[in-house]
């Protein structure tokens, strides 16, 4: 992200939370909640967010005025519930008597449901004595901006209304400089002793043995009273509704081995968490907590990882995407007809223009991405009907390839920021030093990103295969268009001396030598010949780009190298997934279950939950990955980057018209010995595949089939 909207670490984030990675994150549709390991909101990146606006910025708990001892805590594997176990520290005296420590069982339970939080406090009473239970909850709502809470300064805000109370809720509001009146409401099952603006104060008598259950709510506008049947019917919906979505398409299972399975199920909640429904079809927002929003690159390259599993999310994907196509020129949102969105915001600071990214489109790679995956997807699902509906919405987006993603009139697509608010950078590593000389200096632009110039590539090929498809007399303009954009890339990007593709061309047409890991996208769409193919593997491969953890995004030596950087040194599981992905096109299968066991084991040590980047520092025996201390968690293309990895091993390729699925080569990754890929859908016939190791060979057994279908093997 570019620094003018980089996410900024705060005070709140460190101490007993060292860093964001600790948050724990719960999201339903466009509500999210991010706290401490204790529950607790404080005001720094954690807060109960909903429509990219802050509500509840506080929500401590405290019992007899501490802080309880905490046991443990975590989120459901299903990503439903936040669940912490704590117990109390000695009690203050009251009424002569005391508890010691350690006798008391403190459950908080909490999940978002229908833009609400629901939580229940359950306090059970293990000592030999009755206790009187001095409980509290600290709060407060400031409705602040995403874009605040992650450090852009804002010099002006609306107006926040003094908190009002009747005895069992506390209601807030807060008028915006756009004029919209924003409310939210705490309430409480059982009236507190005092209430006031920012306290609410319970005395429970607690006998020996015996439990008492406190409810609380909060969403925006008013509540209703809290109460044990609510908790349970929301939290049946909220489940049901996850449970609907993790089933979405095929599954995968592997052998008995409970981390890898852990792996591909905390994957898939991961990714059925962050997908909401929407009018368009299911869409997968990018992260939490600081993109959980519709973003155009993020939405596309999630879909495209799971589109051999699950092709639902790249038709909504599709969808949504074709109705927010620009249709004018804005320099403030860096749009021209038929580019597509790069983001939205629903927040204030959006609404006001303090931000561009409302609806922004200052993305130079997504609009090639929307029409490749277009074309990657009819081939899955032979779905002409949705091909049909936004073919005049790919065509506008050819036309803006050629007549202004051609800034240069070159051949290339290129960019060049409209108005300082935009991002400097626009392609997937959008952070302002990401792009730069062999020497440091950053380009003047405008600049063509190699990667972006494979995206067009495949997105000419797309267009070719969908104009045989539907018949169209442009089939043969659009295969010379993706020809001639090859021998482009090959010509200007490639540096012989270094065996590898210049990381971009400026805006004089000079190479900017860095070596980064943009060449394995490179590799993803096919461009480059077999020579240079295997080239830039052998490259990838070494110990420049290979930290032990996956691939780092610039390699050892590069004039900006820092493991520590958002882009420039890091490793994102998504960019080395993109790459081995790439790998495979050339053959190179071994390569791919190298670098899935390498973030096989790097998810081993996040919890089994991959984070959206981590520090590229050299892998050391008995030694952790280091996470960066800002990343999302979860993060949508970081939890599909195993099962386009697993595709890319496994060597899998479906031809829905046709009718075939079709298995080249395929491997497992070390200590996997088998693999199963149940109910696989194409078309009308659904098939199960098993994966068995057999020897030094991998084989595939096809089981349940059901319908016209051919599964076919090669290699």
């Amino acid at each position: 992200m570019d620094d003018a909207y980089s996410v900024q670490t705060t005070a709140a984030d460190s101490g007993e939370v060292d860093g964001l990675e600790q948050l724990m994150a719960l999201k339903d549709a466009d509500t999210f909640c991010v706290a401490d390991p204790w529950g607790d909101l404080k005001g720094g990146a954690d807060g109960l967010f909903d429509h990219d606006t802050r509500l509840l910025s506080r929500l401590v708990m405290t019992v007899g005025g501490v802080r309880p001892s905490r046991l443990s805590s975590g989120v459901s594997q299903d990503n439903v519930f936040f669940i912490c176990h704590t117990t109390n520290r000695p009690l203050p005296p009251m009424g002569g008597r005391s508890a010691p420590a350690g006798v008391l069982h403190i459950e908080r339970r909490r999940f978002l449901w229908d833009r609400r939080l629901f939580e229940r406090v359950r306090v059970v009473n293990h000592g030999v004595e009755d206790v009187l239970l001095p409980l509290a909850f600290e709060f407060a709502a400031d409705f602040a901006d995403i874009f605040q809470v992650r450090g852009t300064p804002r010099p002006r805000r609306g107006t926040l209304a003094p908190p009002t109370s009747d005895g069992r809720r506390v209601r807030f509001g807060y008028t915006g400089l756009d004029g919209v009146q924003r409310d939210a409401c705490l309430a409480f099952s059982e009236p507190p002793a005092r209430l006031g603006a920012h306290k609410a104060e319970f005395m429970f008598s607690l006998p020996q043995g015996r439990r008492v259950d406190l409810y609380i709510e909060c969403g925006p506008d008013s509540c209703d009273q809290p109460d044990e049947t609510r908790f349970r019917l929301n939290a049946l919906q909220a489940r049901l509704s996850m449970r609907r979505r993790r089933r979405r398409g095929a599954t995968l299972r592997g052998p008995r081995s409970p981390r890898f399975n852990d792996w591909l199920d905390q994957s898939r909640a991961d990714v059925a968490l962050l997908t909401t429904d929407l009018p368009t079809g299911p869409y997968p927002y990018a992260g939490v907590p600081w993109f959980s929003t519709p973003f155009g690159r993020d939405g596309i390259i999630t879909a495209w990882q799971m589109l051999w599993l699950d092709p639902s999310l790249a038709r909504g994907v599709l969808t949504y995407l074709a109705r927010r196509q620009a249709t004018a020129v804005s320099a403030f949102q860096d749009s021209a007809p038929g580019k597509i969105m790069h983001e939205t915001r629903g927040g204030e600071m959006s609404a006001l223009g303090e931000v561009p990214f409302g609806l922004y489109y200052g993305g130079v790679d997504t609009t090639c991405l929307f029409v490749a995956l277009a074309g990657a997807y009819a081939r899955r699902t032979a779905d002409l009907a949705l091909i049909r509906d936004i073919w005049p919405n790919l065509i506008a987006a050819t036309d803006w390839m050629t007549e202004h993603g051609d800034f240069n009139g070159d051949g290339l697509i290129s960019y060049q920021r409209g108005a300082e608010t935009g991002l400097s950078n626009q392609g997937w590593k959008d952070s302002e030093d990401s792009i730069f000389h062999a020497d440091g200096r950053f380009p003047k632009g405008p600049v063509a990103l190699l990667e972006v110039q494979g995206y067009a590539f495949a997105a000419w090929r797309a267009m070719a295969d969908l104009a045989r498809m539907l018949g169209d007399d442009r089939q043969a303009e659009w295969a010379a268009r993706a020809e001639a954009t090859r021998s482009l890339v090959e010509a200007r990007f490639w540096m012989e001396d270094e065996g590898f593709y210049a990381i971009a061309l400026d805006g004089e047409g000079a190479q900017c030598r860095a070596i980064g890991s943009n060449a394995g996208h490179l590799l993803f769409t096919g461009l480059p010949s077999k020579d240079r193919a295997l080239r830039v593997t052998k490259r990838l491969l070494s110990a420049e780009f290979r930290s032990g953890w996956g691939v780092r995004t610039l390699a050892l030596g590069q004039a900006r190298f820092n493991p520590m950087s958002y882009h420039d040194g890091s490793v994102w599981p998504h960019d080395t997934a993109m790459a081995a992905a790439g790998m495979a096109r050339y053959g190179e299968r071994r390569a791919v279950a190298l670098l899935l066991n390498e973030i096989y084991a790097a998810a081993s040590h996040f919890q089994m939950r991959l984070p959206e980047l981590f520090c590229g520092f050299e892998r050391l025996t008995g030694e952790p990955p280091i996470a960066y201390p800002v990343a999302c968690l979860p993060q949508a293309w970081a939890a599909g980057s195993v099962f386009l990895m697993l595709q890319a091993a496994l060597g899998v390729d479906i031809d829905a018209a046709a009718g075939v699925v079709e298995i080249d080569d395929p491997v497992l990754l070390a200590g996997i010995d088998r693999l199963n890929v149940t109910g696989l859908q194409v078309g009308d016939a659904v098939v199960d595949l098993a994966f068995q190791q057999m020897g030094r060979r991998t084989v595939v057994l096809p089981h349940r089939r059901k319908g016209q279908l051919t599964v076919r093997t090669l290699g």
